[in-house]
């Protein structure tokens, strides 16, 4: 499923960040989810999410595209 949200944390040291959904939802993500291979994404970014559920019922963001506006 896809959504709308923004990055409200990210650590480049450790690789994780945080985007809250436009829903208010909040997930996580690593760097490698990031779409453009940069593994760099700014707080404050608007963002285009993928996520999918786990194996355990937990959702995860398995990709995470910058978007303009």
């Amino acid at each position: 499923m896809a959504a709308l949200g923004s990055v409200t944390d990210f650590s480049p040291e450790r690789g994780l960040g945080e985007v809250r959904l436009d829903d208010g939802v909040v997930l996580g993500f690593h760097a490698t989810a990031i779409a453009d291979g940069t593994r760099q994404i700014p707080v404050g970014a608007r963002v285009l999410v993928v996520e999918r559920p786990t194996h355990r019922g937990l959702r995860q963001v398995v990709d995470l595209a910058r978007i303009s506006g």
